[in-house]
């Protein structure tokens, strides 16, 4: 849980947990889409770490998941990156290849909330959403 201590080991976390062998636009944009979602009025506010003065008071949604499994990086330099992904998004880089998405799955699966959404863009191995 220190690991998750503030918001930049948090976003972190996330992409390197969700796209440390993606490219750098692929890690970019799973970052955006946390971002774009604490924009988004629609999803709730429970269950978010609040970011800091760095980053406009957002908030970045935590989702933690007790399933045994160590969650601790084993690729440092992969890890590295991520914090610093993390950091470029947290500082307001933005861009506009993954439009405004809000969701995103790999591209080996088809979750049923797939064809609820529009697809924005495939970049690497996700596929990316926008809640229109």
């Amino acid at each position: 849980i220190e690991l998750l201590a503030t918001p930049l080991m948090c976003m972190a976390m996330n992409v390197y947990h969700e796209a440390r062998n993606e490219s750098t636009m692929g890690q970019l944009a799973v970052a955006q889409v946390v971002l774009n979602r604490v924009e988004d009025d629609r999803f709730p506010d429970d269950g978010v770490h609040t970011l800091g003065e760095q980053a406009s008071q957002e908030q970045v949604p935590v989702q933690l998941v007790f399933d045994g499994i160590s969650d601790e990086p084993r690729n440092e330099k992969a890890f590295i990156r991520s914090q610093e992904i993390a950091a470029m998004v947290l500082n307001g880089w933005t861009h506009s290849f993954a439009d405004g998405a809000t969701h995103y799955h790999a591209d080996y699966v088809m979750p049923s909330w797939a064809h609820t959404f529009t697809k924005v863009a495939t970049i690497d191995n996700h596929i990316f959403y926008r809640w229109d």
